[in-house]
């Protein structure tokens, strides 16, 4: 059976971001969690050259880097930047961007996650356009996706999803089950940094990949930016908790890091409190495929 959705009553409505510069503050170095080490690496922020969604996240010399074009709202600051709260809530995986200024005006790009912490929300575009976008430049989105939920079944909730991803993503519903097409399966006990957070509706939560016995046992080191994964014993229907049972989805939004507790990120799709999701793996269950992203 293939899952409905209330699309048909949600609110499309427009939110702005700007392309945002990499931030850095005057202590430039990483420091490496199993060896004390410090390094330099490219960080969140700015328009990434060469590197998209469908590509490796992990053989890459970075920390927390975001593929495609970063994207934030800091025009309306009270109360507490609201506006660019507002652009991280509604902004959902798979709603259109469009350039609004520029050499790039006119241009379309696909939102592909959001980045917590910094608050940022990612767009996907070609190469061509990415050469024509400087720092600055404005995007609006037409948002979609904030109250989707399934109609002819209980017990998963959808969050940062619009209602085109999900239909098409070769979702089924069988044996009272969501089955969500995923590149891997990952155990809820190496998520790290932004677990606890009071809401899984925007941001993201990071795999932790400092145990090379489970980095090879769950094959973390081929994760690719947009790959669609499952965490098992993960439930983030309100805040991102452990609870045995509970399985949340969500895609991979940023790179390896080498702080503690960090790793690539993931943005959160789907979850279930009773475990109603079953991964079915597959590797092209990432949204260059998935959208359609060239």
């Amino acid at each position: 059976m293939k899952p409905k959705t209330n699309e048909d009553r949600l609110v499309e409505i427009s939110v702005l971001g700007e392309v945002t510069p990499p931030p850095a503050g005057r202590n430039p170095w990483a420091v490496h969690a199993e060896s004390g080490k410090v390094a330099s690496y490219p960080s969140v922020g700015g328009i990434v050259y060469g590197i998209r969604t469908g590509d490796s996240c992990i053989d890459i010399e970075a920390d927390h880097v975001e593929a495609g074009v970063s994207v934030s709202y800091f025009g309306q600051t009270w109360p507490n930047n609201a506006g660019n709260y507002g652009l991280n809530l509604y902004a959902c995986v798979g709603n259109v961007a469009t350039v609004i200024n520029g050499g790039a005006k006119g241009k379309k790009g696909a939102v592909t996650g959001k980045h917590g912490g910094i608050e940022h929300v990612l767009v996907d575009f070609d190469e061509k356009t990415k050469d024509k976008l400087v720092i600055g430049d404005k995007m609006q989105i037409r948002a979609k996706g904030v109250g989707l939920k399934f109609t002819n079944f209980d017990g998963v909730s959808i969050m940062n999803a619009s209602p085109a991803l999900v239909s098409a993503m070769a979702l089924n519903v069988k044996g009272g089950k969501l089955e969500v097409p995923v590149t891997h399966v990952i155990p809820a006990k190496i998520m790290g940094s932004g677990l606890g957070a009071t809401s899984a509706a925007s941001g993201d939560y990071d795999i932790q990949m400092f145990d090379e016995a489970v980095n090879k046992e769950y094959k973390l080191g081929t994760l690719r930016f947009g790959d669609i994964v499952a965490i098992t014993d993960a439930d983030s229907t309100y805040g991102r908790i452990f609870r045995t049972g509970a399985i949340t989805v969500g895609v991979v939004v940023h790179s390896i890091c080498h702080t503690a507790g960090h790793g690539p990120g993931v943005c959160t799709l789907f979850a279930s409190t009773e475990g109603r999701i079953k991964p079915i793996v597959d590797k092209d269950a990432n949204l260059k495929f998935i959208l359609g992203l060239k």
